[in-house]
This record gives C-alpha cells, sequence and structure tokens, in this order.
C-alpha cells in the first residue's frame, strides 16, 4: 500500500502538483504557469474556474506517473477570495487576489469606526466587496446566504478535488483573513463582530477544520485519496524546512520575502502587528486524541519585494539576461565598493511599513559599473533579511534564531546567500528544494495518515542542498550603519501613501 503523498500547490503566479515520498523526495513534478491578471493600476483578479482546471490537470497528470497516493495535502497562497454558488459551483465574479488594494478605503474605514484593524491583503475586506459587488445589499445577501461560499485559494481547491462537498478550511489560513477570532477562546472561531460589520454572513464561510487531519476525499482523482492537510503556503514551508521546535526559523524569498519563526505552543498575547511590524501565525494545528486541536504557532515578518529586485534589473534595467546570471555578474566584483541599493519597489514592509518609501541607489560615482550595481541589489535584499531577523527577535525578547533556513528562487544564488549571512551573522541552510511548501503540505498529510510518526521524524528529514556562514571579515555594524542611512533617506518619498496605516 502507498504512503506517498500527493501535494497540490498553488503559487501568486503558478501551480504545480507533485508526489512526495516516504524519504522527502519529490517525483512527478507537474506546473502551469497562472499569472493573475491586473486589469487597473492596484487590481488584481483571478479565473477561479480556470485554476481548478489546471489543478485537476496537474493533478492527474502526477498520479498518472506516480501511481496511487496515500493522501493528499493541499497548500496555497493566502487570503485571495473567491465568492461561488454552491448548488452550481460556479464563481459569481472573478477572484480577489491577494495583492490586491482596491479595499484600502474599506480598511481605513474599518478602523476608523468600529476599531477593526485589517490590512487589504487579507481576505475580510475582500469578501464584504464581493458581496456587494455580485449579491447587492444587506437583504439580497441575507436572502442568498445559504447558497454562496467565500472561501481562500484553498477552501477551492479542497471544494473543487471534492467534487462540491467539501467546503473547508484550516486555521493557518482563517488566521490570516482578519475574519478569525484567533484567541478569545480555546479553539480559533469565526469572528461574530468581524463578520458582522462587513456584512459577510458567517454560514458562508467555510467550516474550520486542522492544518493536519483526515478531511474528507478528494473524489475528483483516481482511487479517491483522503484530502488530509490544508496549510498557507508560509507555514508549509517553515514546516516543509523542518522548523518545528521553538526559534527555529526559515525564509522564503520568492517574488516577496516571508521570515517565519517557530514559537512552539506558547500561544500569543495579541493577533495584531507588534510594535517592530510583525504578526503573530497560526503555524499548524493537529487533532489531540480528544479531538481538540494543538496548535504550533509563530511569527512573521513581511519583505514586499524580494525577486521582484532581480526581476527588474533584468526585464527593466536589462543589466542582466536571465535570473541566475546576477551571481556571475555580481562576483565580477569583491564589494559593491559603497553603492546601496534599497529594494522598496512596493515599499517597505516590517519593521518600517512605510506603502510610501520606494526602491533607492545611493553612493553612485563615476566608477560604479553593472557589478556593483547588481551585487548591490542583491545585499540590499539581504539587508532586508537581517532586517526581518532583528524585528522578530526584538518584538520576542525570549526568542534566539541561531541559523536561518531558506527557500525561493533566489535561495539558489550563492552570492546572495553569502550577503544574507554576512548581513543576519547567522549561518545560512538552504532548502533542498526551492518550493519547500511542497514539503510541508506532504508531511501535515502524512502525519495524518502514518506515513511520518511525529515531528520529531519530520526535523530528522532536514538535508540542506548547502550551509554557508558569515564571513570572519565583514565589517557588520559599519556596513549595517550605512544601511540603515540608506533606508531612512528612501522613507516617505510618496507622502499620501506612507500616511497609510493599517
Amino acid at each position: 500500500m502507498s504512503t506517498s503523498i500527493l501535494v497540490i500547490d498553488v503559487g501568486t503566479s503558478g501551480l504545480r502538483a507533485a508526489v512526495v515520498r516516504p524519504d522527502a523526495t519529490v517525483a512527478a513534478m507537474h506546473y502551469r504557469e497562472f499569472v493573475p491578471q491586473s486589469p487597473f493600476s492596484g487590481l488584481v483578479e483571478f479565473d477561479a474556474t480556470e485554476m481548478a482546471r489546471l489543478v485537476l490537470e496537474v493533478a492527474h497528470t502526477s498520479l498518472a506517473e506516480a501511481g496511487p497516493v496515500a493522501a493528499v495535502g493541499i497548500t496555497t497562497q493566502r487570503a485571495s477570495t473567491i465568492l461561488w454558488d454552491r448548488s452550481t459551483g460556479v464563481p459569481l465574479g472573478p477572484a480577489l487576489g491577494w495583492q490586491d488594494l482596491r479595499t484600502v478605503g474599506e480598511c481605513i474605514m474599518a478602523k476608523a469606526e468600529h476599531g477593526l484593524a485589517l490590512a487589504p491583503n487579507q481576505t475580510a475586506t475582500k469578501a464584504a466587496w464581493l458581496l456587494k459587488t455580485y449579491v447587492g445589499d444587506e437583504q439580497a445577501i441575507a436572502a442568498r446566504a445559504d447558497n454562496l461560499c467565500i472561501g481562500t485559494v484553498d477552501s477551492w481547491i479542497a471544494w473543487t478535488l471534492s467534487q462540491g462537498t467539501l467546503h473547508v478550511t484550516d486555521h493557518s489560513n482563517a488566521a490570516v483573513t482578519g475574519l478569525a477570532d484567533v484567541l478569545s477562546h480555546d479553539d480559533i472561531r469565526w469572528h461574530e463582530r468581524a463578520c458582522s460589520v462587513l456584512g459577510v454572513p458567517i454560514r458562508m464561510l467555510p467550516t474550520l477544520v486542522a492544518s493536519s487531519g483526515i478531511i474528507g476525499l478528494a473524489t475528483a482523482l483516481p482511487g479517491s485519496p483522503p484530502i488530509a492537510s490544508i496549510a498557507g503556503d508560509q507555514q508549509a514551508s517553515l514546516i516543509g524546512q523542518s522548523c518545528v521546535r521553538r526559534n527555529m526559523a526559515k525564509c522564503t524569498f520568492g517574488t516577496g520575502g516571508m521570515m517565519n519563526v517557530c514559537l512552539g505552543e506558547s500561544k500569543p498575547v495579541s493577533a495584531e502587528r507588534s510594535r517592530n511590524g510583525t504578526f503573530p501565525i497560526v503555524g499548524w494545528s493537529q487533532v489531540a486524541n480528544d479531538a481538540s486541536h494543538l496548535v504550533t504557532w509563530g511569527a512573521e515578518a513581511i519583505m514586499l519585494s524580494a525577486g521582484t529586485n532581480v526581476e527588474w534589473l533584468r526585464d527593466d534595467m536589462g543589466l542582466i539576461s536571465t535570473a541566475e546570471e546576477s551571481d556571475a555578474v555580481a562576483r565580477a566584483c569583491q564589494t559593491s565598493d559603497g553603492v546601496v541599493y534599497v529594494p522598496a519597489l512596493l515599499g517597505l514592509g516590517t519593521p518600517h511599513w512605510d506603502y510610501g518609501a520606494r526602491g533607492a541607489l545611493f553612493g553612485l560615482t563615476r566608477g560604479s559599473t553593472r557589478a556593483h550595481i547588481v551585487r548591490a541589489v542583491l545585499e540590499g535584499v539581504a539587508h532586508r533579511g537581517a532586517d526581518l531577523l532583528e524585528a522578530i527577535e526584538t518584538d520576542y525578547p525570549n526568542v534566539s534564531v541561531p541559523e536561518i533556513r531558506v527557500d525561493g528562487g533566489m535561495s539558489r544564488n550563492p552570492t546572495f546567500i553569502q550577503a544574507l549571512a554576512n548581513a543576519t551573522n547567522r549561518p545560512i541552510s538552504v532548502s533542498p528544494i526551492t518550493e519547500a511548501t511542497t514539503l510541508g503540505a506532504a508531511y501535515l498529510a502524512g502525519l495524518a495518515v502514518g506515513t511520518w510518526s511525529n515531528l520529531q521524524e519530520i526535523e530528522s528529514l532536514w538535508s540542506p542542498h548547502a550551509t554557508v556562514d558569515p564571513q570572519s571579515n565583514y565589517d557588520r555594524p559599519a556596513v549595517r550603519a550605512q544601511w540603515e542611512r540608506a533606508v531612512t533617506r528612501a522613507a516617505g518619498w510618496i507622502t499620501e501613501l506612507s500616511s497609510l496605516d493599517f
């Protein structure tokens, strides 16, 4: 009998299916590009029906190649929001991507009038907008409350795989929607006041389930294997890099950058953004012997642009022809020779949360070359990684991260990884696969069906692609001080955006 796990992994610009074996090797991976549309600046939409079609396509292809599996794990981009008809399974309109900013005004009003701290990249105001736009006023919404489903991408994929029998989401996804009451009760539940204020009927929302546990059957797939895990992408990456004990941390450097640290079973005291711009998160949850939920908590710090800066060098500046070339070009010089780049193309996240900051190059001279600029861009992203680490350790004084594990596209860039080790003054361990989310969803599903027995076994499966130590001759205090001066000068560039606070 197979003990392998099929994983469905839906990101922001593409989706994949793969089969993970009990030794944590990945087989039969199949990918499809799925880029959202942006009809106007600040608007990000996608076709949920096409997403579902592609998910079924890659899942069937992987299973045909790899054979039967014991279970299915789901990991997806977080907070992107879909509204669909319960009886037909047809979306009422385009889904809203997590990057969509059309509800900035609603977030500001929710805080001013009701004291609700919501951000436009959360589900809450997106769900309210979809209902008002495609259903109507409060009376119309109430009349259709039993016939409509609101969900995030994980909910939509579970619905698709189960052919409409499951409308569920797990605690890791629910906790970042802005619609969940994470701390007030023994268990996580939907936030009645927030849903009421926004006009989102709770009965439209998915049932909350554990991240690891048998949820239902994927009847749309051969053999109808059980769906045994659901997790947000960053949380899946955390456990996918075997960060299962307190103080263990990972950072994913994709389009943006996310650092997460495992806090264990210690429940945070607040669900809101902290003084240094970090957030408490649900890492994952499991079903206990008494049917209650065991929650592993975490903290998150966010970089709004990481790999985007390398894409800028390639697509807009023409300084490199491929992302991979950035390493070779940067190695043409030993240092950036005083050139500093602040990667704020979309503003600055943790710890500043300055949406009006903008990318900047400082220290240019007549002798500055292409290589200096490319190296400065890689080092700038590395410094932002150090900012995230410092923010987490400041907000959580009892947390001390001994090493950072990294995945994402930039994790295969040696110049960047060395710069990250230098900037953070920590060893950097590189994930064996660039998308550790796939491993994480597999681990959570495998724990539920017996492929792996416990978190300690998951920890033992970590086998890094490489480990890089900080260089002993790196003058970190001086370089970090120069970095902080550069950030100060890049901040507040667009005053009206810098004044926004969610």
